[in-house]
């Protein structure tokens, strides 16, 4: 992973499958905090899937300006060391986008449970920028440009995802397994891919979740083939050494 502020605060939207949402209260303006879950769609900003009853819906509807604190910062003896980031954007409805619906649910699967209810609802939040703590001294605004470079076309990856994932959980659940236990140094079985961006991939278990970087951005099936593969014969060759 780059020592770049950008890269690091894009690995922590895409790795951390939880954030504090902030929005602004209806009542009297104050700040407003809670626990939602999070993914990403294919560019990088963060989805949720949250309910029309739920308070800081209501918040939103009324004023979409909110954040996101995304913290990595979890099992840190001394936490304040650890990275972290804050990003601020509009939240915007996309319940029609089967994309989003499809990464979302991917990676947290039990909320396929709720999703159809009437009153949840698929929210993006379009980031404007962001300020991320990389630890004593490192601090940094990012602003979206650079927080989000332009990969190109996207579109093919994204229809491909869902078939690179399925091959990848079905016949090569090994390399999956060196993904997480090796290269991400997590422990446990039953590691599954969740998630295919043009800059890594998405695991999970259980409980847990890692984010596996690549070495070169992705745009297509292929590509992202040569990447899963790279990976593989890197964990192999870190575990050759011992």
């Amino acid at each position: 992973m780059s020592d770049d502020p950008a890269s690091l605060a894009r690995h922590l939207i895409r790795s951390q499958p939880a954030a504090t949402l902030s929005t602004i209260a209806t009542d009297g303006g104050w700040p407003y905090g809670s626990l939602v879950l999070t993914a990403t769609d294919m560019s990088g900003h963060p989805i949720l899937l949250i309910s029309t009853l739920a308070q800081h819906t209501k918040n939103l509807i009324a004023d979409g300006r909110a954040s996101l604190l995304l913290d990595g910062t979890a099992g840190l003896s001394e936490r304040l060391t650890g990275a972290r980031v804050t990003v601020l954007g509009r939240a915007v409805r996309c319940d029609d986008d089967v994309a989003v619906r499809a990464r979302f649910l991917a990676r947290h699967p039990s909320a396929a449970g709720y999703a159809g209810f009437g009153d949840f609802a698929f929210w993006r939040l379009e980031i404007e920028r962001a300020h991320q703590v990389a630890g004593f001294g490192r601090i940094n605004w990012i602003e979206r440009d650079d927080l989000l470079p332009d990969f190109g076309d996207l579109s093919e990856l994204s229809a491909a995802e869902a078939d690179v994932v399925g091959h990848m959980n079905a016949d090569h659940s090994d390399a999956v397994a060196l993904y997480a236990n090796v290269l991400c140094q997590r422990s446990g079985v039953g590691w599954r891919l969740t998630g295919v961006d043009p800059e890594g991939a998405d695991l999970s278990r259980p409980g847990d979740h890692c984010r596996l970087g690549f070495d070169k951005p992705v745009s297509s099936a292929e590509t992202a083939r040569v990447e899963l593969v790279r990976k593989v014969k890197q964990a192999r060759a870190r575990l050759s050494r011992g």
